[in-house]
């Protein structure tokens, strides 16, 4: 049985038995990483190729320090052979980039045989993603909205208004207002408000509220989510 704690002072002609424990702590860390990404995510389509490449990323990171070992000759080479491959993926969710950051720690720590480090840091990172999702940091009170309406230039009116956006939304603030020459609409004037919702379905209750307001006209609201998909 491997000492796992001892395990460092063998490190320098790794043993069969040595590289197969390797990579089989390196896919199943991985593994549970990708588990964790693919529960925890709230996008409706999750990149399957994202999830492999979690899992394979750990793998391919232990080989490479096992190869390099303690010899800097081997890590400055691997450096320039690394440096001729040109990865053009771009990972506009940052939440995707420490994900791959993860399964890449957990396959460079159990590389240099810290699979102590390995397991627990992994654990940790997979507990606090779960946690996560129970907070108000969840994505699902990212739900942000533009309001556009007309109403008279009524100061009364305009308050009212205030009170039943703050009732169905986190904040809000006003973006823009604009009024109008016409003679048609030279008492109108046009609010643009940024919101942010307290819950998904909040947006259509407020817009049910809004349209029993008397003089309040052409309403329009765009509900977005923040975050952006990989």
């Amino acid at each position: 049985m491997v000492d796992f704690f001892s395990i460092q002072n063998n490190t320098e002609n790794p043993t069969l038995l040595l590289i197969i424990y390797t990579v089989l702590f390196s896919f199943l860390l991985s593994s549970l990483i990708a588990f964790t990404y693919e529960k925890t995510s709230r996008d409706v389509s999750k990149p399957m190729y994202f999830i492999q490449a979690l899992v394979l990323l750990s793998i391919v990171t232990a080989t490479v320090m096992q190869a390099i070992g303690d010899s800097v000759a081997r890590g400055l080479g691997m450096l320039g052979a690394l440096a001729v491959i040109r990865f053009r993926t771009t990972l506009r969710n940052p939440r995707n980039i420490v994900f791959m950051f993860a399964s890449l720690a957990s396959g460079i720590a159990c590389g240099v045989y810290g699979f102590v480090i390995a397991i627990v840091g992994t654990i940790g990172f997979c507990f606090t993603a779960f946690a996560l999702r129970f907070t108000p940091f969840s994505r699902k009170n990212n739900m942000v909205a533009t309001l556009q309406f007309q109403m008279p230039d009524d100061m009364p009116r305009l308050k009212e208004v205030q009170v039943i956006m703050k009732k169905h939304c986190y904040r809000f603030t006003l973006k823009r207002y604009k009024t109008f020459s016409s003679t048609e609409k030279e008492n109108l004037v046009e609010y643009e408000y940024k919101l942010k919702m307290k819950k998904e379905e909040e947006g259509i209750q407020l817009a049910k509220v809004l349209r029993q307001v008397p003089d309040v006209k052409n309403i329009r609201l765009n509900i977005q989510d923040t975050m952006e998909e990989i």
